[in-house]
């Protein structure tokens, strides 16, 4: 059974009428970023070309399951900025007039990436995969004072390969934004490592824990976006120097990501070009503003972001914060009855919300100072 990041669903295998060719030759309907290798029915989308061995089309499900854990988690993420991660964003590559290098599109490819290494490791330890289980390399040795290596530690090198392989691979680009793709793709999966945690178990006499076996598990998924969502907030602007590129050569095979940046930024997310303005409507970047979002004001148990929201989205670009109620119609008072049902009673609840609005007859004015991207 493998494992569905988020109770998330995918059609697999496509609709009849999305595949075409043989057997050797395999048409899977998928956007380019991020929804990598993620199928859907087919609309407006272009087709890419799977071809090889078996042992390579194994893995495109976890691949795409993967792919779309990541754009959930950069939904959630940026749910209360005035970037949100919306569906225009995520069909952005190096291969079209939409391309871009903002720090936005670093962090679309490192969750991309991670999500990617995060489920193939996932399905990994949990034996979907015939060529693949635990990561046992290191179990018997001595890990620490009183610890030593054992378990079923997730095998991150097989999910490192197999994400390289598969995002890495995409990437056809021949300048610096195709560099600094692949480095934030890096960088996803370097956010994967670094937040993995030990776990342990007793052994001794009568739970004396006088020694314990320990290996390595992979954090909640959504550790890792609240890992990158730092390193979002803190991205490194980068100067390529373009007389490093030849024509004809593509990124990839040219200068590797390690050589073009410094190895100091390794694990950072890196951006070349300042992010548009998101406050306001501009379709032929597939920004939609932030007139008529939702914003959250006064409620109980909120982020800085959440209680951020109306002053970020609103106010800060000029729009005012309107207040509407609304009927929501919830259940209510449920009883189980024997034998086997719920009953419940249909509740009316007065709900009040928060959008971002223009004032009447007046003109949007962006206040001074403001940040564009957040």
């Amino acid at each position: 059974m493998l494992y569905y990041p988020q109770d998330l669903c995918l059609v697999s295998p496509p609709p009849s009428s999305c595949r075409r060719g043989s057997s050797s030759q395999i048409f899977l309907p998928f956007t380019y970023l991020p929804r990598l290798f993620f199928p859907l029915h087919c609309r407006s989308v272009n087709n890419f070309l799977m071809t090889g061995p078996k042992a390579y089309l194994t893995y495109t499900t976890s691949v795409a399951l993967g792919a779309q854990s990541g754009i959930e988690e950069c939904k959630f993420q940026f749910a209360w900025e005035r970037w949100n991660c919306p569906e225009s964003a995520l069909q952005i590559s190096t291969h079209n007039r939409l391309r871009s290098a903002t720090r936005e599109t670093s962090f679309i490819h490192a969750i991309s990436s991670a999500g990617v290494m995060y489920t193939i490791t996932k399905n990994c330890s949990m034996g979907d995969f015939e060529n693949c289980s635990c990561d046992e390399s290191n179990n018997g040795k001595t890990g620490g004072h009183g610890w030593i290596w054992g378990g079923c530690s997730d095998n991150v090198e097989f999910g490192e390969r197999i994400s390289k392989l598969f995002v890495d691979g995409l990437e056809k680009g021949k300048d610096a934004r195709a560099l600094m793709n692949l480095h934030n793709n890096k960088a996803g999966r370097l956010a994967v490592r670094a937040t993995m945690k030990r776990t342990c178990k007793c052994h001794g006499i009568s739970g004396s824990c006088s020694i314990q076996t320990c290996w390595l598990q992979l954090a909640d998924f959504r550790e890792m976006g609240d890992y990158l969502k730092a390193k979002y907030n803190q991205a490194l602007k980068m100067e390529m120097d373009k007389r490093r590129f030849r024509a004809g050569n593509s990124a990839e095979s040219r200068w590797a990501p390690a050589e073009a940046f410094s190895p100091s930024a390794e694990a950072e997310l890196i951006f070349l070009e300042e992010s548009p303005d998101y406050c306001i409507r501009n379709s032929s970047l597939g920004i939609y503003g932030t007139e008529g979002r939702e914003c959250l004001q006064g409620g109980r148990n909120l982020s800085q972001g959440e209680r951020r929201s109306c002053g970020r989205l609103c106010m800060d670009c000029g729009l005012r914060v309107e207040e509407r109620r609304t009927e929501a119609v919830n259940s209510c008072n449920c009883r189980f009855q024997w034998c086997c049902t719920v009953k419940c009673d249909q509740c009316w609840q007065v709900v009040t919300k928060y959008y971002c609005t223009r004032a009447p007859g007046g003109s949007r004015a962006r206040t001074k100072g403001s940040s564009s991207a957040s």
